[in-house]
C-alpha cells in the first residue's frame, strides 16, 4: 500500500532532504488534501513539533478532520496523543518519547499509552540514522537499533514505522533488505519510508508485506497518484 505523506513546516507542506534541507514547500492545501482524498491512509506530520520549535495543531486538526491520517511529530505525553486523537486522527507516531537518553526503550510509557489510547491507536516510530535509532526530529541518536528495539515494543504497538533517515529526500531508492530484515523482527504492520521513487518499490515492498510511505517522489510527480 502506497501512504502519501504530508509534513508540515512553518505553516506550509513541506519536503526536506535527510529532514534537514529544505527542498519543496507548498501552500495550496486544498490542492493536496483533494489528491490524497483517495487514499486509505495518509502520514501527517508536524515537524516544527518534532523539532521542538513550536506546531501546526491547527493546521493538523483542519487535515484530520478530512482525510484519514496517522499523525505524529512532537507527541511525547498521553495528552497530547489523545488532542491529536481528538482532532480526528485515526492513529498517532511517537517517536522520541519511546526511548530514553541512555539508549533503552521506554516499555513503561509504551505500555501506559497501550492502555490509555488502545494498541490499535499507537504506531511506534523507528527513524533510523547510519544503523542508530534518531530522536528529537532526528538531531540526535540513541545506541539504540531497530533490532533491539522492535521486539520490545511489539506488544504495545498496533504498528511500526521504520525511517531511513540516510536516504529520506534523496530518491535513491529504499533499501530492500532492510525492509526484509524488519519484516521479520514483527507480526505487527510494517510501514517504510526513505528514498521511495517508483511504482515497482512500491510493489516491492509490498510483497514483502510492508507499507510505503511516499513523499518527494509524489511532490516531483516522479510517481504519479
Amino acid at each position: 500500500m502506497l501512504i502519501p505523506s504530508i509534513d508540515l513546516l512553518g505553516g506550509r507542506i513541506v519536503q526536506l532532504v535527510q529532514g534537514e534541507k529544505l527542498r519543496l514547500a507548498f501552500d495550496d492545501f486544498e490542492y493536496w488534501i483533494e489528491k490524497f482524498s483517495r487514499f486509505p491512509l495518509v502520514q501527517l506530520i508536524d515537524l516544527d513539533a518534532a523539532m521542538r520549535q513550536g506546531d501546526n495543531s491547527v493546521l493538523v486538526a483542519q487535515i484530520a478532520g478530512r482525510l484519514p491520517v496517522q499523525a505524529g511529530g512532537g507527541i511525547h505525553s498521553i495528552e497530547r496523543a489523545r488532542q491529536v486523537l481528538d482532532a480526528g486522527a485515526q492513529r498517532v507516531i511517537i517517536g522520541s518519547a519511546l526511548f530514553t537518553a541512555d539508549g533503552k526503550v521506554n516499555s513503561n510509557f509504551a505500555a501506559e499509552l497501550c492502555e490509555a489510547l488502545g494498541t490499535d491507536r499507537v504506531v511506534a516510530g523507528i527513524d533510523t540514522k547510519n544503523g542508530r535509532i534518531a530522536v528529537k526530529g532526528w538531531k540526535a541518536q540513541v545506541e539504540l537499533t531497530p533490532d533491539n528495539a522492535v521486539p520490545q515494543l511489539e506488544p504495545h504497538v498496533a504498528a511500526f514505522l521504520y525511517t531511513h533517515v540516510d536516504g529520506e529526500g534523496l530518491l535513491g531508492g529504499f533499501p530492500i533488505d532492510v525492509a526484509a530484515r524488519l519484516r521479520k523482527l514483527t507480526k505487527r504492520q510494517l510501514i517504510v519510508a526513505g528514498g521511495i521513487r517508483t511504482q515497482q518499490e512500491v510493489d516491492a515492498l509490498d510483497e514483502l508485506g510492508a507499507d510505503a510511505v511516499v513523499g518527494m517522489a509524489v511532490y516531483t510527480n516522479l510517481l504519479a497518484v
